[in-house]
């Protein structure tokens, strides 16, 4: 299901610029080479067109929240070296992006996540060196409990959304639009919106006219409502497969972004990832979590009226093995 949004400028003012996008990318080299995008037959004969595959589910922590982790933490590093220990919430990718940096330059931290989160996202930040709390039934829960503990310890809290996160999620766009300049449509799925938000930014520096794609869960879909009127509103987010999507109360900046930047928006429902997840292993024998295979999702319910070449974001790979193996096993 489409929301069509009337054009409007994109404010560059709130995005990273040109410059900004490609120190980021010069900062991200020095810890791991750019993410590859590929073309796989096998999903280019399912879609019907040239598909590119953006494959952020190839970082260290296999997902594209590290990029945002790096170039924050290289900010706070610099502009506030008194700092010892950072608070955030998270599902599961941007709490691995948070415990990746900080433990680069030295900084304790804490996650606060929801109860019944992803059991292998939660081994991977104690990996890490996250001290892990859980509270609540969702991420909004999540986000007021790392707020107490922030305040409670006098730690730097870490949002989910900043200008910093979208310059370093960005460099993915930048390496996909660089690589592939005749792509004509660009499915992102939305979350709390960085990854979007980064996309749009890379179009903008590089001036690209690619319609950028948003995709959110039927199942969660306070964006598409908040776009659809135009201001923020809160809706349960009750998603079984696409945690990284599973918003319940949009970021106004976040959406300020993508009211202004996006073509539409497409819904998709969770059988609808679990398929896609699924098409993704068969033609291209990678793994995706239910946001990662959220744009794909939304490319196969336009078959048949795609542009000619299209890219999709794979944004993240971490799905734990029961959850993978019960798609996998759905046909």
């Amino acid at each position: 299901m489409q929301l069509p949004f009337f054009e409007k400028i994109v404010p560059h003012d709130t995005l990273p610029n040109l410059a900004e996008l490609d120190a980021a990318s010069a900062l991200i080299a020095q810890s791991f080479a750019p993410t590859p995008q590929i073309r796989w037959p096998l999903l280019e004969a399912r879609l019907g067109t040239r598909c590119w595959v953006k494959h952020e589910n190839h970082t260290p922590v296999g997902a594209f929240k590290v990029r945002g982790g790096l170039v924050y933490f290289d900010w706070l590093r610099r502009m506030h070296p008194e700092v010892v220990g950072v608070v955030t919430a998270t599902r599961g990718n941007h709490g691995q992006s948070i415990g990746y940096a900080a433990q680069r330059i030295g900084v304790r931290t804490c996650v606060a996540v929801p109860h019944g989160n992803s059991v292998e996202k939660n081994a991977a930040m104690r990996a890490l060196g996250a001290e892990l709390i859980e509270g609540g039934d969702d991420f909004q829960e999540s986000v007021e409990l790392a707020d107490r503990i922030a305040e409670e310890r006098g730690w730097h809290r870490v949002p989910s959304f900043h200008r910093h996160l979208v310059a370093g999620v960005g460099t993915y766009a930048m390496e996909l639009l660089r690589a592939a300049p005749d792509v004509k449509t660009l499915y992102v799925p939305i979350g709390l919106g960085s990854g979007a938000c980064g996309v749009i930014a890379a179009k903008a520096a590089l001036g690209h006219s690619c319609d950028v794609v948003g995709i959110v869960s039927t199942e969660a879909p306070a964006y598409a409502r908040s776009l659809e009127l135009g201001a923020p509103v809160s809706m349960p987010a009750n998603t079984r497969i696409a945690d990284g999507m599973a918003c319940r109360t949009p970021v106004p900046a976040s959406l300020d972004v993508l009211k202004a930047g996006l073509s539409r928006v497409v819904l998709v429902s969770d059988d609808e990832v679990e398929a896609a997840m699924r098409h993704l292993f068969s033609d291209t024998h990678n793994a995706a979590e239910g946001a990662g295979a959220a744009a794909l999702a939304a490319a196969l319910q336009e078959r048949g009226t795609l542009a000619d070449e299209i890219a999709v974001i794979l944004c993240g790979g971490n799905v734990d093995r029961p959850v993978f193996a019960r798609v996998l096993s759905t046909d």
